[in-house]
């Protein structure tokens, strides 16, 4: 399949309300932000031993991939429709005119590599990717992830947020239900630590397929079953733990599953949520009848865990 690249060059103040328009019309979106690597270079959490840092903090660029294909041209359009409307209510903000690459499945897998090193996600859990060496520490338990054209490294604030609440919830022998599962990431953290057996769906086959070789990578696909499909529509039983790192409505639409499928004491973690929607994941935990255990916010997005009863 092709590709297409699409590129803005923003500044700070715009970097974050361009990424969340992108991420509502595209799959992997990525923020090149050179005073985040600068920071990231400076905390030694990452093994960042071949790259410099930046001299030229100023201009983050935000880049979205779209299939190239009958729909492309009206995906273009509603997004250029949108950064317009920004550019007039936002005048603080700086946002470039859409720049475009057309790429192969195989070139967009290679980006990846260039930004994607072993980095240590809360107390347990290092991120490390298949092309790279790395020698755990006492307690450290190694993800193995080549993300391909699937999101989810560890890198960006959600799942990583998402990884640390794992490590803090986990039971062990816990049921668990992943919801968008993506590369798999988020799977194999609850396999590895605590999980007795993993539902992980997705309605991206290039995501399943991507997560089938992480679960095989990472000798867990014993643990998880991996499915193509719709949320948790057709699932039958419930589970100790619901994870949803997808995006605000999607969480919201998922809500009256999760009552369903989730055990009187279970937990649901859900993340990918802009700080924006915050307030209307809230009020639909509370419709739901959910009461919110615990909320994490970092860089402008929100991971929540909620558990049946009232606040």
């Amino acid at each position: 399949m092709k590709w297409l690249k699409i590129t803005a060059a923003t500044n700070h103040a715009a970097s974050e309300v361009t990424a969340d328009i992108f991420a509502e019309y595209a799959k992997g979106a990525e923020i090149d932000d050179p005073a985040l690597l600068n920071r990231y270079i400076d905390s030694g959490l990452w093994d960042y031993t071949d790259l410099k840092k930046a001299e030229n903090t100023e201009t983050v660029l935000i880049s979205a991939y779209i299939p190239k294909d009958e729909n492309a041209d009206d995906i273009i359009t509603s997004i250029n429709e949108r950064l317009q409307y920004t550019r007039e209510v936002f005048p603080e903000g700086e946002i470039s005119p859409l720049a475009m690459a057309e790429l192969d499945d195989e070139d967009w897998s290679q980006t990846w590599k260039k930004y994607f090193h072993p980095q240590k996600v809360g107390d347990k859990i290092v991120i490390k990717p298949t092309w790279e060496s790395y020698s755990p520490k006492e307690g450290e338990t190694v993800i193995e992830i080549d993300p391909g054209a699937a999101f989810g490294t560890g890198a960006h604030p959600t799942t990583a947020m998402c990884l640390r609440e794992l490590q803090t919830l986990g039971q062990k022998d816990a049921e668990v239900f992943d919801v968008g599962t993506g590369s798999g990431i988020l799977s194999i953290a609850a396999a590895k630590l605590f999980a007795k057996k993993v539902l992980a769906r997705d309605n991206d086959p290039t995501a399943v397929k991507v997560a089938a070789e992480n679960l095989r990578q990472n000798k867990v696909e014993g643990k998880v079953t991996l499915e193509v499909g719709n949320l948790l529509t057709g699932v039958e039983g419930k589970a100790d733990l619901i994870i949803a790192n997808i995006i605000a409505d999607i969480v919201i639409l998922l809500m009256p599953q999760v009552k369903e499928h989730l055990n009187a004491e279970g937990n649901f973690l859900a993340g990918g949520i802009i700080a924006e929607r915050l307030e209307d994941v809230k009020a639909a935990a509370k419709k739901n009848g959910f009461a919110l255990i615990k909320i994490c916010e970092e860089k402008g997005w929100a991971t929540i865990v909620a558990r049946h009863g009232k606040e």
